[in-house]
Order: C-alpha cells, then sequence, then structure tokens
C-alpha cells in the first residue's frame, strides 16, 4: 500500500525525528562550541558524533530542506568561493600596444632622423664646409614631422614611445649644433679625423636609441632603453 505525497513526508519527518530521539537517548549530550559561540548539543554513537542539521543550518546561517529521498543543506557562498569563481573568470584584456598609424609615422620620423645625422656626420668624416641653411633646414623639417607623428599618438604606449622619439630628435639637435658650431668656427682638430665618428660619444649614443626605437616600433609594443634618455 502506497501512502500519499503529504502522508510520505509526515513519515519521513517522523522516523527522523524519532531517530534523533533514539540516539540522544543511548548517549549523553554534549554542548557543541563553534568559535567560542553554543551551536547546539552533538551526541557520540558507536565512535561517531552527530548534531542536529537544522542547529547548523541556523547557526552557519543555511537553509535545510528535507525532500522524500534526501536532505540538503546549503551553506551561503564565502570569501574564498567568491574569490575562486572570479579567478575563473576571463583575465583582463591586456593594455594595447602601439597604434599601426602611429608606429608607421614614428618608423618614417625616424629614416629623417637618420639622413639628418648622416648629412651632418660628413662634416665630422670630411670637414666639409657649412655653407648655407641646410642643417637648419634639416632640423626643422624633423621637427615639423615630428609634430604630425605626436598627433597620431592615441594610446598610451604611443605617448611612451613619442617621448622617447622626442628625446632623440632633442639628442640629435644638440649633437649637430654642437657640430655645425665647432666646424664653423673652424676647429680642425675637433671636426676632421680619421676616427672622428668613431670616438663621438654623443654620435654612439644617439645611434644606439634610434635602433632600439626601429626595433621597438616594428614590434609593435613599448619598451625603454637607456641609451633614449
Amino acid at each position: 500500500m502506497k501512502f500519499p505525497n503529504r502522508t510520505s513526508y509526515l513519515f519521513i519527518s517522523a522516523a527522523f525525528l524519532l531517530f534523533a530521539g533514539l540516539l540522544w537517548a543511548q548517549s549523553p549530550a554534549r554542548t557543541l562550541f563553534v568559535n567560542g559561540k553554543s551551536a547546539g548539543n552533538v551526541v557520540q554513537m558507536s565512535g561517531r558524533s552527530y548534531v542536529d542539521v537544522e542547529t547548523v543550518a541556523q547557526f552557519t546561517n543555511g537553509s535545510v530542506t528535507i525532500e522524500p529521498g534526501r536532505v540538503v543543506l546549503t551553506f551561503p557562498a564565502t570569501a574564498s568561493t567568491a574569490a575562486a569563481n572570479s579567478s575563473s573568470a576571463p583575465a583582463a584584456a591586456a593594455p594595447p600596444g602601439l597604434s599601426r598609424n602611429f608606429a608607421s609615422l614614428a618608423i618614417a620620423e625616424l629614416a629623417e632622423m637618420r639622413e639628418w645625422r648622416g648629412a651632418v656626420g660628413t662634416i665630422l668624416a670630411y670637414g666639409v664646409p657649412v655653407v648655407g641653411t641646410w642643417p637648419q633646414d634639416y632640423h626643422d623639417r624633423v621637427d615639423a614631422n615630428l609634430q604630425q607623428v605626436s598627433l597620431a599618438a592615441t594610446t598610451a604606449a604611443d605617448q611612451d614611445a613619442l617621448q622617447l622619439l622626442r628625446n632623440e630628435f632633442s639628442n640629435i639637435t644638440r649633437w649637430a649644433n654642437d657640430v655645425v658650431a665647432t666646424r664653423q668656427s673652424l676647429n680642425a682638430t675637433r671636426t676632421i679625423g680619421e676616427n672622428a665618428m668613431q670616438n663621438d660619444q654623443g654620435l654612439a649614443k644617439i645611434s644606439a636609441c634610434s635602433r632600439f626605437l626601429s626595433s621597438m616600433l616594428v614590434s609593435g609594443m613599448f619598451s625603454d632603453d637607456q641609451s633614449c634618455h
């Protein structure tokens, strides 16, 4: 004979309470303390300890549900659980690198700087006299192009790379002005010599920065180097 659903629930609940009552009758109850607070009674039977699930649920702010085939005890999510769940979420996107337009313009600007550097370098290598305004013309053209590059800097990486490019421009400007001024003063000992370019520390630093910037711009990701400071 099958019991109706309601009768089945009552029967299971009565059996559960009867079993708990038998446990309490067979063994003296002991008080359970959790973090210094009373959390109900514990009964030991056959070497094991038993505690009322409803008491546990109330003490932990959980909930208990008695169903025909099971007892469901649910605890609220803990901070560690929330952290574990958040760690499984997709990682934040990496910050954007150099924008394509900026990198393209910056590479072209580096080429202009190398041409300027090479023209001034002939003064060191061969003692070419400075005639006309070509040194200033180079400076002005590179400066104007640098302004266009700055307008294309749209990401944080672009801005950082732009600062290094400006540093290179400033270093070339100082070096070129010094070479031209020295040549115009006819100080041949500083402008003419077999190893004049190889021994020029300022030029060596400018060349190292140029190589670094070229590699960095091609990679599409910003990085730094002491030669550009």
